[in-house]
């Protein structure tokens, strides 16, 4: 069972190395890494093309810059693993990842997508492990409603068989798009599971997506969300994730005054709201909007926004 490790880089000379050499130390011997240079400025390429030459596991492609998602891409038409990982090249993973992971694998050939946990804001003062327990879901919709998957969509703490790419791209130009992608991969697995084993090293940057996105990045993953309450038929009843996705909308209308487009409940009642398992401040929105509908409960959350920004 060959992995192929895809390693997006653009611009990250100080940090490729350590991310490099954490795939290496793990110790696997069926392994390819392939470096995607996007473009980068700095000494990237070079460091890429070096890395390459000093190890034969290792190859090194350039192309113009284009974003991650191509990156990605083109990653993944180079890959000849049977299974798929993505790392960013600011990150690293823990040792002895890769090697339980892959036994994990060979005893369960039926998983499609296997997630493991993420040490969030990696070496700083707010490190935080997140883990999802150790789960089986051949039911998708349990994995994005009662696995949470929609909160922790990312693509770098999970591997994926390879064959899932055949029809699924990651979307050029869009931002968020691990959450874009997830979905549409999750259309074609028959298995997906969780592991509390090995962890994938996140590293905070001021300059990321999650750091720097403004309103019209939200809209973009606001879309996403109300696509799949949609599908899944949670425009009625209450849930948490429709809590999560109003969380959402409020904030792209305070940023963007785009009239918003989460469908309003038509079921919300003061009983459904009190039996939920949210938190106080998530059955406050909700009673506000029951009392206000979509449109005023934005503009209400957007002069609160304002105000607490002028002060």
């Amino acid at each position: 069972m060959k992995l192929s490790v895809i390693i997006p880089v653009f611009n990250t000379e100080r940090t490729l190395e350590a991310c490099v050499e954490s795939v290496l130390s793990q110790g696997v011997s069926d392994i390819e890494i392939i470096l995607v240079d996007d473009g980068s400025e700095d000494q990237s390429p070079e460091l890429c093309d070096a890395l390459s030459e000093a190890n034969d596991t290792i190859y090194a492609i350039h192309q113009s810059n284009r974003g991650l998602s191509a990156a990605r891409n083109k990653g993944i038409e180079m890959a000849s693993g049977d299974y798929i990982t993505f790392i960013d090249s600011d990150d690293s993973l823990a040792p002895y990842t890769l090697p339980v992971l892959l036994a994990r694998l060979g005893a369960h050939p039926e998983y499609d997508i296997l997630e493991y946990p993420v040490i969030w804001h990696y070496g700083s003062e707010d490190q935080l492990v997140l883990k999802f327990g150790r789960h089986e879901y051949t039911d998708m919709r349990d994995y994005w409603l009662d696995g949470s998957a929609y909160a922790h969509a990312y693509s770098c703490n999970k591997l994926f068989r390879r064959s899932l790419f055949d029809e699924v791209k990651y979307p050029v130009g869009r931002l968020f798009e691990d959450a874009y992608t997830l979905p549409r991969l999750l259309s074609h697995c028959r298995v997906v599971a969780t592991t509390e084993e090995g962890a994938y090293q996140y590293t905070y940057s001021p300059e990321g997506i999650v750091a720097t996105a403004d309103g019209h990045a939200l809209s973009q993953l606001l879309e996403v969300h109300v696509d799949m309450l949609e599908q899944y038929g949670l425009t009625e009843d209450p849930s948490e994730y429709y809590v999560h996705v109003l969380n959402l909308q409020l904030d792209v209308y305070a940023r963007t005054k785009e009239p918003p487009i989460l469908p309003e409940l038509s079921a919300l009642t003061r009983q459904s709201i009190k039996q939920l398992p949210v938190n106080r401040k998530g059955k406050i929105k909700l009673r506000l909007l029951k009392l206000l509908g979509i449109n005023r409960l934005c503009k209400l959350y957007r002069l609160r926004h304002t105000l607490h920004r002028n002060h």
